[in-house]
């Protein structure tokens, strides 16, 4: 273990990267990597740490965590808590996730009030889809480092205590993504609610596993040549065994063959042998036997001769997050886009109208940066809420920014979390209409601040809206000059701009509500040549 912050590399500028450090609450553990991000995208981590807590045990069994268990995590939290004091790490510098175990105790929220009175952390339960979209980012190195998964589609899966995640990856791009109750330490606490006889055990694991195997041949069943990646730290543990030395770090290929002689071995094992034998933590050798049994079936129901062992978890994916919403690289905002362009396909919008607006609204965010004096990650959810403003006239056209709201809200959108995703829907909702009003639904729910933020961005959408009124995205250009009391915007190239002026006649007034300054419209004509 270090002794506090250890001398750093530097980010191209020369000043060293700032620590951060990302918790993960899970079925079994709480575990806490601390980092530093290079602005160049580099990861390097300063220190691991992990203490074992099985919060599966009560909440795929009891429904709900014991006192006794959250204690231990709150007494477990304080030492990290401690830590990053050790290395100077702000709140705002740590993400601290809580997995199925977490998600699925319906205490859940008086133990995320216990853990925030007691240390102050502000917890975070995944959802499935951002789940997903974690394992993404932890495994996309990895797979980027071994060239014979580079260009064949993938099938990723790690099996924790409670669930099992499976991604399908086709050129570089999630294809399939889906959840299973199927968990290493629910399965084996059910088996034991059962009192099933030892040596039926693995008879009655294997039934249940096949279930869910049969489930994912069926989803891939036309994921042609593709290959098996295996997540987690009990696929990492058998290939230890059958490749010493090797970290895994570049995803390491096992025959079948070679592991399906090794799991016998290990399924033949008490658990209180493997604890002995192979010094595992109760835990993790309570978990090993079904993991090891749900990865050989499901190879087993893809067809697979062979499959691949990564060193990548839940922490990397989290670690590399931070810095993409840091940096807003363009791959974070390439796969925010598509998404919500995905989203958009789904409810039958005009593609072509919605991009233009879309492209309207980030030339309007950046002329206008003196005026909104937004910070630049709104800029990416102004985008999201123009391709999604429309999603609403899938269900009818009236009222339908009211139903683009409801949908945003209650969908998913690669990249965003609820909580923006919140924002979003009501700055679809206010495109068009009436005002945002203190009593309105969602609206009344945020903050001053949050207010503020999205009559902003809302009033932006209108603007752009009204731009593209006439829908053949005519307008690519424009020229702002902000004035005491108006701002105009000349359109380059444009003679006849009537259609526009009167949708900015009604689409204008929130902008001036907000801002103060009237919105005028001119037509510049281009040059004719003297010649």
């Amino acid at each position: 273990m270090l002794d506090g912050p250890p001398t750093t590399d530097v980010d191209p500028d020369g000043r060293p990267p700032q620590p951060v450090a990302v918790i993960d609450i899970g079925a079994t553990s709480v575990r806490m990597a601390i980092a530093q991000l290079r602005t160049d995208g580099g990861v390097r981590i300063l220190e691991n740490l992990s203490q074992a807590i099985s919060l599966g045990k009560d909440s795929f069994i009891k429904g709900r965590l014991e006192r006794a268990t959250i204690e231990d995590c709150v007494r477990v939290m304080q030492i990290y808590a401690k830590k990053l004091t050790e290395y100077q790490i702000g709140r705002d510098e740590v993400r601290i996730v809580g997995t199925s175990a977490v998600r699925e105790a319906a205490n859940r929220l008086a133990f995320l009030d216990r853990l925030y009175i007691a240390t102050g952390f502000d917890i975070e339960p995944f959802d499935e889809a951002e789940l997903h979209r974690v394992t993404y980012l932890a495994v996309k190195p990895a797979l980027e480092r071994q060239p014979e998964l580079s260009q064949k589609p993938v099938v990723v899966c790690e099996i924790g205590g409670g669930s099992t995640e499976v991604l399908g990856l086709v050129n570089d791009s999630i294809e399939f993504s889906q959840t299973y109750r199927l968990g290493s330490l629910r399965l084996r606490r059910t088996l034991e609610a059962y009192h099933a006889p030892t040596q039926r055990i693995r008879d009655i694991m294997e039934r249940e596993i096949e279930k869910t195997a049969n489930q994912i041949r069926e989803h891939f069943a036309t994921f042609d040549n593709r290959e098996f990646v295996t997540m987690g730290s009990d696929m990492r543990f058998l290939g230890s065994l059958l490749r010493p030395g090797e970290n895994f770090r570049v995803p390491v290929r096992l025959e079948m063959d070679e592991v399906d002689e090794v799991i016998d071995q290990l399924v033949g094992l008490s658990v209180d042998a493997l604890v002995h034998r192979h010094h595992l933590s109760l835990p993790d050798a309570e978990s090993l036997a079904p993991a090891l049994l749900a990865y050989q079936h499901i190879a087993q129901a893809l067809g697979v001769t062979h499959l691949w062992v990564a060193s990548a978890n839940i922490r990397d994916g989290l670690l590399r997050d931070m810095w993409m919403r840091k940096t807003r690289s363009a791959e974070f905002t390439q796969q925010v886009t598509q998404s919500a362009l995905d989203l958009a396909e789904r409810f039958h919008v005009d593609l072509d109208h919605a991009k233009h607006v879309a492209h309207l609204c980030r030339s309007l965010f950046a002329e206008l940066k003196a005026v909104h004096q937004l910070e630049s990650q709104f800029e990416l959810l102004l985008v999201v809420a123009a391709l999604l403003h429309e999603v609403g006239l899938a269900i009818g056209h009236r009222s339908f920014h009211k139903h683009s709201m409801y949908i945003i809200a209650n969908s998913e959108v690669f990249g965003v979390g609820k909580h923006e995703l919140r924002v979003i829907s009501l700055v679809a909702r206010y495109h068009r209409r009436a005002s945002p009003q203190p009593v309105h639904a969602g609206y009344a729910e945020l903050d001053r601040e949050q207010r503020v933020v999205v009559s902003k961005m809302a009033a932006l959408l209108r603007i752009a809206k009204a731009l593209d009124d006439s829908r053949n995205q005519r307008i690519h250009e424009i020229d702002v000059e902000v004035r005491p009391d108006n701002v105009v915007i000349q359109i380059p190239g444009v003679e006849d701009l009537a259609l526009e002026k009167i949708a900015l006649q009604q689409q204008g007034t929130l902008f001036e509500e907000v801002f103060g300054k009237r919105v005028v419209l001119r037509a510049r004509p281009a040059q004719r040549s003297t010649y």
